[in-house]
Order: structure tokens, then sequence, then C-alpha cells
């Protein structure tokens, strides 16, 4: 079932965080805490996820991080769903095979049919209109500020 849960805002605000802030340097991910308030516990985990599944490319070293996999317009709102619902656990009521005949061929082709408009809406928005909306939002990039364009 497709609900918003913790991992998975978590999740977007972390790559939304990661493409909005990234300057140079690789955004690391004491400072997607710091910004987002997300404990870390959650973080790493989900963090660990997306670059398993090219999302994320993380990058080693004393200055390492993670940085998107791909343009910021090639990544959609429901690829991070897609990669959080995999991680969590809960088992989905849909898939039971058992219930009463409405709930079988009424109630659950309905909720199907409802989460896959909701998935169609989410692969529809990129982390670039993200981006942009935080910025018509007034919200400043660090990233940005800490680039210097000076030779």
């Amino acid at each position: 079932m497709l609900r918003l849960s913790k991992k998975m805002l978590f999740a977007i605000e972390a790559v939304l965080d990661i493409a909005y802030h990234a300057g140079s340097e690789p955004v690391q991910s004491r400072e997607i805490t710091r910004r987002q308030g997300i404990p870390r516990r959650y973080l790493e985990q989900a963090l660990q996820q997306l670059v398993r599944q090219g999302i994320l490319i993380g990058v080693r070293g004393p200055r390492g991080g993670y940085r998107l996999a791909r343009e910021r317009r090639r990544i959609t709102v429901g690829d991070i769903v897609t990669v959080v619902r995999k991680m969590e656990t809960t088992e989905d009521p849909i898939t039971d095979t058992e219930g009463s005949e409405l709930g079988l061929k009424v109630v659950r082709p309905l909720w199907l049919e409802l989460q896959e408009e909701v998935m169609a809406k989410l692969e529809a928005i990129t982390i670039d209109d993200l981006c942009n909306r935080a910025n018509s939002s007034g919200i400043e990039s660090e990233g940005r500020s800490n680039l210097d364009f000076s030779i």
C-alpha cells in the first residue's frame, strides 16, 4: 500500500537537499542532518539504498559525501518512492488473498487503481521541479552561495 512513511519523507528530502545544496563538493550526510533534522540512522540507511539503486553516488574520503547519479531533471519523486517501498517490510494488505468478495473484487481493485494514479503523478514530478519550488519559496541554496566564480 502506498503511504507516506517517515522513511519515504526523509529519502525525498535527502535527495532534494543533495540536489538543491550541491556545490562543487559532494554533500555530506551530516550537512543533510543539520539542514533537514533527519535522524542519522534513518538517513544513512536510505542514502545507501539510493546509492545501490542508482539514484545517488557515494563519494568516499574525507571530503566525501553524496551526489546525484544523474541529472536532477532525470530523477523523479516516483523513483525515490519505489526505492523506499522496497526497503519497507510491512505487508501490503492489498496482496492478501483472503477477504470478502466485495473487498477482493471492488475495494482492492479501486485502491490499486488509486495507487497507480498517485505513482503516475509522482513519476511526473522531478527533483528539478522540487528544486525550482524551493527556489521560488525563497529557500537559499548553501551550495550556490559557496560557489566562487572568480578566476
